[in-house]
C-alpha cells in the first residue's frame, strides 16, 4: 500500500531515495499518530478509572522497570542499523549476535529489577508484584532485532502493521477491563501479554520479509565488536532513563504514589510528542550516513537542517501547550488531576532539548564518539538526581519538572560546549532556531 499522497509523489517521483524516506516517515507517523490517539484515549480512561494513587503506582512501576530497559537493549539499535547499512552481507551474523546479547541483557535486567524492588519497597507486596510482572517484559527484548532490520531497509511499514494491530487489539481488552471493573494487576498482566504477542509476530514477519530466522548466526568475535561500539550507548541509555524516570521514582519514594499520578499525567501529555523526532531521524539516518561518504559539507548541511526542523517542531508544540496546559489536563483527565497543569506548562519545554538530543545522538554514533556522549549523559543524569533531591522537598511535583528541564537542556545542549570534539555540534545547535533551508534537503 502506498501511503504518500499522489500530489506529493508526483513532485518527488524522480528522486527514488526521497520517495523511500517520505514513505517510511509516513508509515512511522501513521503508527505513532494512531497509537497516540487511541493510547491517549484509553490512557485517560484508565487514569480516571484508577484515580491518582493507583495510576501513580502503575506509573511508578513503569518508571522503575524502564530504568533497566536500556541494559536489556544493550545499546545495540544504532550500531546494528549502522552496520547493516554498511555491510548488508553480514546482516545474518549481526542480527543473530544482537539477539543473543539482548537475551542475556534481558535476563540480567529482570533479575536486577526483582532485587531492586525488594530493596526499595520491602513492605509493599502490591508494588513488588506489579514491578515483577512488568520486569518480565525485558525477557522479550531480543525481538527488537526485527525493528532494527526494517529500519535499516527503510521499510518500517512492516513493524507498523504488527505493532498497531496488536496495540488496537489490546486497547479493546483494556477497555473491557475498565467496564468489568478489573483490579490494577489485571491491567499489568495485559501489558505483558501485549509485549509477548508483538515479539512473536515481529520475529515471524522478519522471517517472512527479511532474513530467515533459521539463517541467523552468532559468534563471540562479532559479539565483542558489537559490544565494543555499543557499551557507551548502553550506559548512555541507562543514564537517559535515569534522568527521564528518576523524577517519578523519587516522587514516589519522597511524596507517595498520588504525587506520581499527578506528575505522570503531565508527562503523558508532554512526552506524547517525542515520537516525532524518533520517526524523522529513524527515516533520515541512512541518508545522512550516505551523505558522509559523498561529501563532508553535504553531511553537515543535512545535519544542520535536521537540527533546525527539530527545534521549530518543538517550539510549535511547546508554545500553545504552555498556555493551554491546565485546560488540557482537566479536559482529558478531570479535576482530580488539575495539579498537573502547571507541571505540564514547565515540562513541555523539555521537547526542544529532547528533539535536539534525538537528532544529535545519531551524530555521535556516526562520528564514533559514544564515549563522549556517555560522559555528557551521565553528567546530566547526576545533575537531575541532585536537582530532584533539592527541589522536590521544596516545590513538590513542580520541582521535579524544573529538575528535568534543566537536566535535559544541559545534557542535550550545554554540555556539548565542554569538549573540543563536540563543540562543532554545540554551535550548530546554537544556530538551529534559524529556519531550515528546505530546498537544500537533498535526501
Amino acid at each position: 500500500m502506498n501511503i504518500i499522497p499522489a500530489f506529493i509523489r508526483r513532485r518527488i517521483q524522480h528522486r527514488p531515495n526521497l520517495v523511500k524516506i517520505v514513505d517510511n516517515i509516513g508509515w512511522l507517523f501513521l503508527d505513532k499518530v494512531l497509537r497516540m490517539g487511541v493510547g491517549l484515549l484509553v490512557g485517560v480512561w484508565i487514569a480516571r478509572y484508577l484515580g491518582p494513587e493507583q495510576f501513580g503506582l502503575l506509573n511508578f512501576a513503569l518508571a522503575f522497570t524502564g530504568l533497566f530497559g536500556a541494559l536489556a537493549g544493550m545499546g545495540l539499535q544504532s550500531i546494528v542499523v549502522r552496520d547493516i547499512v554498511r555491510d548488508p552481507s553480514g546482516a545474518n551474523l549481526t542480527l543473530g549476535t544482537a539477539a543473543v546479547l539482548q537475551i542475556v541483557g534481558g535476563l540480567l535486567s529482570f533479575l536486577i529489577i526483582l532485587g531492586a524492588i525488594a530493596w526499595v519497597r520491602p513492605d509493599d507486596p502490591l508494588a513488588r508484584s506489579i514491578v515483577a510482572i512488568m520486569g518480565a517484559m525485558m525477557l522479550f527484548k531480543a525481538s527488537e532485532i526485527a525493528v532494527y532490520w526494517f529500519e535499516s531497509q527503510v521499510q518500517s511499514k512492516y513493524t507498523v502493521w504488527v505493532q498497531n494491530g496488536v496495540f488496537l487489539l489490546f486497547a479493546a481488552v483494556k477497555v473491557a477491563l475498565i467496564l468489568s471493573q478489573a483490579p490494577l494487576t489485571a491491567f499489568v498482566w495485559v501489558m505483558l501479554a501485549e509485549v509477548v504477542l508483538v515479539a512473536v509476530i515481529l520475529l515471524l514477519v522478519m522471517g517472512r520479509y527479511g532474513p530467515a530466522l533459521s539463517g541467523l548466526r552468532a559468534s563471540w568475535l562479532r559479539a565483542k565488536t558489537l559490544l565494543k561500539d555499543s557499551w557507551p550507548l548502553m550506559l548512555s541509555g541507562v543514564a537517559i532513563t535515569i534522568y527521564m524516570k528518576t523524577d517519578q521514582i523519587m516522587l514516589g519514594q519522597m511524596l507517595g504514589d498520588e504525587a506520581v499520578g499527578i506528575y505522570s499525567v503531565a508527562l503523558r501529555i508532554s512526552e506524547i510528542w517525542y515520537f516525532i523526532p524518533m520517526v524523522i531521524v529513524a527515516s533520515l539516518f541512512p541518508a545522512i550516513l550516505n551523505a558522509k561518504q559523498q561529501s563532508e559539507a553535504l553531511y553537515y548541511q543535512r545535519l544542520q537542517n535536521l537540527f533546525s526542523i527539530m527545534v521549530w517542531l518543538a517550539i510549535a508544540i511547546a508554545v500553545p501547550m504552555t498556555f493551554l496546559s491546565t485546560f488540557v489536563v482537566t479536559l482529558l483527565f478531570g479535576q482530580a488531576f488539575a495539579e498537573a497543569g502547571p507541571v505540564l506548562a514547565i515540562h513541555i519545554w523539555t521537547a526542544v532539548f529532547v528533539f535536539l538530543g534525538v537528532a544529535g545522538s545519531r551524530w555521535y554514533v556516526t562520528e564514533n564518539l559514544q564515549s563522549k556522549q556517555l560522559v555528557i549523559i551521565v553528567s546530566g543524569a547526576i545533575l537531575n538526581v541532585a536537582l530532584n533531591y533539592i527541589l522536590i522537598p521544596a516545590y513538590g511535583v513542580i520541582g521535579a519538572a524544573i529538575s528535568t528541564l534543566i537536566a535535559q537542556a544541559s545534557s542535550a545542549f550545554l554540555f556539548d560546549a565542554f569538549f573540543p570534539t563536540t563543540r562543532r555540534i554545540f554551535f550548530m545547535k546554537c544556530i538551529s532556531p534559524k529556519p531550515p533551508v528546505f530546498q537544500k534537503l537533498h535526501f
